[in-house]
């Protein structure tokens, strides 16, 4: 699963890109389109500031623009800078690489060669995939049907 901090920064990423050459946006507008806490935004937007991914702009008209084209920003990229790794086990990462803990040795244990195929894939795809691919909005899954309520014994 990404984690909160990963989903946040793409959500503002988006964000930017969607406005990509319109000016510094403020950081309160993302917050509010993106119903990201402030402060975590804040720390966020520093952090790909420092990555090279954003400009901030300080003063009145200050704010946040992307610092690349958003078809030079993949998303795989933003998911190695906030979460460190694609893999989803320590032992499929291609640059973070660590033995799993109560495993099998890495030469015989199959998951990991599972791992490393979804790792693989994932990662094709998700570096294909820029800032400036459209992404289709999927309508929510429906909620279960609910269970008839068994009737009262008399």
């Amino acid at each position: 699963m990404l984690s909160q901090k990963t989903r946040y920064t793409i959500r503002a990423l988006q964000h930017l890109a969607d406005l990509w050459q319109q000016g510094p946006i403020r950081l309160d507008a993302i917050a509010e389109a993106q119903n990201i806490p402030r402060k975590f935004l804040t720390v966020i937007l520093s952090e790909m500031v420092r990555e090279g991914l954003v400009i901030s702009h300080r003063g009145r008209e200050g704010g946040y623009e992307l610092a690349l084209a958003p078809c030079d920003i993949r998303y795989g990229d933003i998911i190695r800078l906030t979460r460190g790794s694609l893999a989803l086990v320590p032992c499929a990462s291609r640059f973070a690489h660590e033995h799993c803990a109560n495993c099998l040795p890495e030469a015989e244990c199959r998951l990991r060669g599972l791992m490393l195929a979804v790792r693989d894939e994932m990662a094709a795809m998700l570096d294909r995939l820029t800032l400036a691919d459209p992404i289709m909005v999927e309508p929510p899954f429906a909620d279960p049907p609910e269970e008839p309520e068994a009737e009262a014994a008399e």
